[in-house]
């Protein structure tokens, strides 16, 4: 029932939102991983982040593209946003407080990854300012080290941070950017990959077109 609810929830709501009302500027998508178990990586402003990118993939794949999010926030009250990310999201549920082990904080994200799923992390943790990108944390090496069969996909995001900000209910359309890079190598230590992976988003950044509008906005 589950993989039903999705498919429709993703056909009937989801990608009509995001290709019709959105709009999307997409770059590498040939980048994109069809097959996990494999990570995405990508900056985080908006509730919408994780849908778009899901909205990527086509209905038969969708049940198998897990976003990774905190209890503490979708689960903690039982009501529609615990049913919603449960049923038609079917995100992996992480513990961000209190968790000091990490075999513990990652556990469920190496049961989807072992089931083959493609989970979309975000390292910032947390949604920051519109269009800003906040400090990465390094969890996503640590998940990373553990597995010889996983690698990581930075993807650039930018507008949502306009069309849904932290805070507001309401969406506003405005076009999005959507970049792909190419999966990063094996990293030897965790500062290593962070100053990677913040390199790359800088890279990609360069590349959104929402961006140049922006930054011509502000001249």
């Amino acid at each position: 029932m589950g993989r039903i609810l999705k498919v429709i929830f993703f056909a009937f709501l989801v990608k009509p939102v995001v290709l019709v009302i959105l709009g999307l500027n997409l770059r590498g998508r040939k980048s994109l991983p069809i097959k996990g178990p494999a990570v995405i990586v990508a900056n985080h402003n908006s509730h919408l982040d994780a849908l778009v990118l899901m909205s990527l993939y086509p209905l038969s794949m969708i049940h198998k593209v897990r976003p990774v999010a905190a209890v503490d926030y979708f689960l903690s009250k039982k009501g529609f946003l615990s049913w919603l990310s449960l049923n038609c999201i079917n995100i992996v549920p992480m513990k961000r407080k209190g968790e000091g082990d990490k075999a513990n904080l990652f556990s469920a994200c190496h049961q989807a990854l072992d089931q083959e799923d493609i989970l979309i992390l975000f390292p910032e943790g947390s949604r920051g300012k519109p269009e800003q990108l906040s400090q990465l944390k390094k969890g996503v090496y640590y998940l990373l080290s553990e597995r010889n069969d996983t690698q990581a996909t930075p993807v650039m995001i930018h507008g949502l941070g306009r069309s849904l900000p932290k805070g507001e209910a309401i969406l506003v359309p405005f076009n999005c950017d959507v970049i792909i890079d190419e999966p990063i190598g094996s990293v030897d230590n965790a500062t290593e990959f962070i100053n990677q992976l913040d390199s790359c988003f800088e890279r990609l950044a360069e590349q959104c077109i929402t961006k140049q509008l922006i930054d011509g906005e502000q001249e």
